[in-house]
C-alpha cells in the first residue's frame, strides 16, 4: 500500500516534499537577507525599494548589464562547483581562492608562452593546464587530509595565504614586465585572446553589445553538465558520494575513502582553476595580482544556496553576478551605498545562505511535512 501512494506521487507519512529544501528555503533565506539589507538602507536614509529595483535594472536592465552579470556569474559557477564536489565527498574546501589564483597562473603562463598560437589552442591549453595548476594546489590539502588526518579547513585557508605570497613573489621578482613598477606580465598575444561573446555571436549574425562576458561562460555550463553526469552516473561519482554520506559504510563496502578524498579535492581544485580561464585569458589578458576578488569565497555561499546540484548553484551564482554588477553600479546614483554597503548586503545574503541556511528548516518542514494520520486515511479510502 505504501508503495503505491508513493508510487502514485503521495509520498511517505512523515515525508517532506524536497522542494521544501530545494526551492523554498532558499528563497525564503533570501527574502529574509534582502529585507535586512532593505532597513540597512532605510537607517542610512535611503528608500529601500529604490535602491534595490535601481541595483536589479543595473543588473539585468539591459543587454550591456547582463553580460557583466553573466561574467561575474561565470566565475562563481566554477568556485561554486569546486566546493560541492568536495562537499559531496564531506570535504569544506575553503581554498577556492588559492586554487583560483594557481590556476589563473597556468592559464596566465600559457598565454605568455603560446604567442602566435590561435586561440582555440590556447584555450585548450589553458583548460588544462588552469585544471592542472588548481588541482595541483588542492591534492596538497587533500592528501594530508586522506594520508596525515590533517583537517581540511586548516589547510585549504592556509594554502590561500601561501598562493598569494607565491604569486606576489612571482609578479614582483620573476614575471614582472620590464621597465614597469605594476606587479604584472606583458600583455598576451592578441591571437591568444579568448574571444568576448559579442565577438563570438557576432559569427553567427547575432549583434550584442561589449562586455567581459567571454566563451567561457559557455564551458562553465559545459562543466555543469559533466559534474552531474559524474556524480549520478559514474562509479567514481558515486564513491565519492557514499563517502561523504557515510564513511564507514564506504569502508565497509570496500571503497576506500583517502583515494575518494585525493580525487574530489583534485577536482575541486581543476574546476576553480577555471576561474583563471575566465579572468586571465578571457579579460585580463595578463598576470596581475588579485584578480580572483574574493570569487572562491563567494562559491562557498553559491554551493550552499544551490544545494550543491548544477542547476541550482548556476541560479545562486546569477543571484550573486546580480549583486556585483548592479551594487558596483548603485553607488554612482546613491553615494551613500558605497561598496561596502554593497558587501553588507552580499555578506546578508552569504549569512542566511550559508551559516544560517537552516534557521528556518524545522519550521518550514513541520508545516509542510505529511501528518501520519492523513496519510493512512488516504491509504483506506483508497482500499
Amino acid at each position: 500500500m505504501a508503495e503505491g501512494m508513493a508510487g502514485k506521487g503521495f509520498g511517505m507519512p512523515g515525508e517532506v516534499p524536497g522542494w521544501v529544501n530545494y526551492a523554498l528555503l532558499p528563497l525564503l533565506n533570501l527574502f529574509v537577507a534582502l529585507v535586512l539589507s532593505g532597513l540597512v538602507i532605510l537607517v542610512i536614509g535611503e528608500n529601500p525599494l529604490d535602491v534595490l529595483s535601481l541595483m536589479v535594472t543595473e543588473a539585468v536592465g539591459y543587454p550591456e548589464a547582463i553580460g557583466y552579470t553573466l561574467y561575474y556569474a561565470t566565475s562563481y559557477i566554477f568556485t561554486g562547483l569546486a566546493v560541492a564536489i568536495a562537499f559531496h565527498c564531506g570535504l569544506f574546501n575553503i581554498g577556492g581562492e588559492g586554487q583560483a589564483y594557481l590556476g589563473g597562473l597556468g592559464a596566465g603562463l600559457v598565454g605568455l608562452a603560446m604567442t602566435g598560437w590561435p586561440w582555440p589552442v590556447v584555450a585548450l591549453a589553458a583548460v588544462a593546464v588552469s585544471a592542472l595548476f588548481g588541482a595541483a594546489w588542492a591534492w596538497i590539502p587533500g592528501w594530508l587530509q586522506a594520508k596525515r588526518g590533517s583537517h581540511i579547513v586548516i589547510t585549504t585557508i592556509m594554502f590561500n595565504f601561501i598562493a598569494a605570497s607565491v604569486m606576489t613573489y612571482l609578479l614582483v621578482d620573476v614575471l614582472i614586465k620590464p621597465g614597469q613598477q605594476s606587479p604584472e606580465t606583458r600583455e598576451f598575444d592578441p591571437s591568444t585572446w579568448l574571444p568576448s561573446m559579442d565577438h563570438a555571436l557576432g559569427w553567427v549574425g547575432i549583434s550584442i553589445p561589449a562586455s567581459p562576458l567571454n566563451i567561457s561562460f559557455l564551458w562553465a555550463l559545459v562543466c555543469c553538465a559533466l559534474f552531474q553526469l559524474f556524480l549520478w552516473r559514474t562509479r567514481w561519482g558515486y564513491e565519492i558520494r557514499t563517502v561523504g554520506q557515510n564513511e564507514r559504510a564506504a569502508v565497509y563496502a570496500g571503497i576506500s575513502p583517502s583515494k575518494n578524498i585525493i580525487l574530489a579535492m583534485l577536482i575541486s581544485g581543476a574546476l576553480a582553476g577555471f576561474v583563471g580561464v575566465n579572468e586571465i585569458l578571457g579579460v585580463q589578458h595578463r598576470i596581475l595580482l588579485n584578480f580572483t576578488g574574493g570569487v572562491g569565497f563567494v562559491g562557498i555561499a553559491v554551493a550552499l544556496m544551490g544545494r550543491n546540484h548544477p542547476v541550482g548553484i548556476i541560479l545562486a551564482a546569477l543571484l550573486f553576478g546580480m549583486l556585483a554588477q548592479g551594487g558596483g553600479q548603485v553607488s554612482f546614483e546613491y553615494p551613500t551605498v558605497n561598496r561596502e554597503m554593497v558587501m553588507v548586503i552580499q555578506g546578508l545574503v552569504i549569512l542566511f545562505a550559508g551559516a544560517l541556511e537552516n534557521l528556518f528548516k524545522p519550521q518550514m518542514e513541520a508545516l509542510f511535512r505529511r501528518p501520519k494520520g492523513d496519510a493512512a486515511a488516504r491509504g483506506e479510502g483508497r482500499a
